[in-house]
């Protein structure tokens, strides 16, 4: 194999690979990245056996071949490399030798015979969707899934179509998110869950990317297509909670605050939580106020107003810190609504943008 290619494109692809690489794994071929030159292309491969990735980078190709090299040493090295901005990759006595204007460099290979295959789907227009989209509704829900995987149905992203938008959903069964993205009318579309470990790796392979991106899915796949980038998901068998049941259809008190003051007052707040991260939100509506308040009996305590627009009834709760911070990151709006009702789960909603759900329920005084 020798291909002489563009560093940037090349580094681009070497770190959103080394992302799927497993490091901890009892298979060593699984820490490597598989190089394949080929036509007009090295394809650039990488997969812990829940997840691919398989990413297209032009080159010119002298002769083609294969081989497979340590992610985090080939990482390593491209990343630190000059300002050289072409590189020659070449495999000589199965090392690679990475040659550029100032430095020969020979990495030691593994037999690429042992390497896995990557599930391969074909694409499908049956989805497509702009990648921004795509990555608000991942983002705007995956920190509310169980990172335990006793409950694979909990420990995933649940994506499923209804009435003209994708919807995505998760929750640990404390607190739950949902996030609707409006897109044409499909004729199909299968529901599906993602494991939330390969979520996260998802995401940041995809940010930065540009364009639409398609969507294939199949009984234990899910793929992903992006220009030159695919990716490809094991999905989990199983059947996600039937949520709406869980979701209040009035609540007694209703609060309106802006979302930078509630957050400066939890940051501070939070200072004096108790080991349970306990915050206590007391709503007096006859005095107008909204009170975040936080006792940690080795530390001290804390008692915050927050100038609010208040109606409902008198009301206080007490909720664990993160569950309610958490859902700040997926509102865009300036200000927030919280929903309060005696025995029911708060709701979070951004004021005037009703594609995004967060409820959290409350914690035993």
């Amino acid at each position: 194999m020798k291909v002489e290619c563009l560093k940037e494109k090349l580094e681009t692809a070497i770190i959103r690979a080394e992302r799927v690489t497993n490091k901890n794994v009892t298979l060593p071929v699984l820490k490597n990245i598989l190089l394949t030159a080929k036509d007009r292309y090295l394809v650039v491969k990488a997969t812990n056996l829940d997840l691919g990735i398989e990413i297209k980078v032009p080159v010119k190709v002298d002769v083609e071949g294969v081989v497979a090299v340590p992610a985090d040493v080939l990482k390593g090295f491209i990343n630190n490399l000059s300002n050289d901005s072409k590189i020659t990759l070449e495999l000589k006595d199965n090392k690679l030798l990475i040659t550029t204007n100032r430095s020969e460099t020979f990495i030691h290979t593994y037999p690429n015979e042992e390497f896995p295959s990557i599930p391969t789907l074909k694409e499908s227009k049956d989805l497509v969707v702009p990648v921004e989209r795509f990555l608000s509704g991942l983002k705007s829900v995956w920190y509310s899934a169980s990172v335990q995987s006793m409950k694979p149905e909990l420990a995933s992203i649940y994506i499923y179509y209804e009435d003209s938008s994708i919807v995505f959903a998760a929750t640990d069964s404390f607190r739950l998110a949902e996030k609707k993205i409006s897109i044409k009318k499909l004729d199909e579309f299968n529901s599906v869950l993602i494991p939330f470990k390969n979520v996260s790796d998802i995401i940041k392979i995809i940010e930065g990317v540009d364009g639409d991106i398609s969507i294939t899915i199949t009984d234990n796949q899910i793929a992903i297509f992006c220009d030159d980038l695919y990716i490809t998901s094991r999905v989990i068998d199983g059947v996600f909670p039937d949520y709406r049941q869980i979701i209040p259809k009035d609540y007694e008190t209703e609060v309106v605050v802006l979302k930078q003051d509630i957050v400066d007052v939890l940051k501070r707040s939070y200072v004096f939580s108790d080991k349970f991260n306990r915050v206590t939100f007391e709503i007096t509506p006859k005095d107008k106020k909204f009170i975040v308040e936080t006792n940690n009996q080795d530390i001290g305590e804390s008692k915050n107003e927050v100038q609010a627009a208040i109606n409902g009834d008198k009301i206080k709760l007490s909720f664990n810190y993160k569950n309610i911070v958490d859902a700040f990151q997926s509102i865009t709006t300036d200000s927030i609504v919280f929903k309060f009702g005696e025995k029911k789960p708060l709701m979070i909603q951004g004021i005037g943008d009703t594609s995004f759900i967060y409820i959290t329920m409350p914690m035993n005084r």
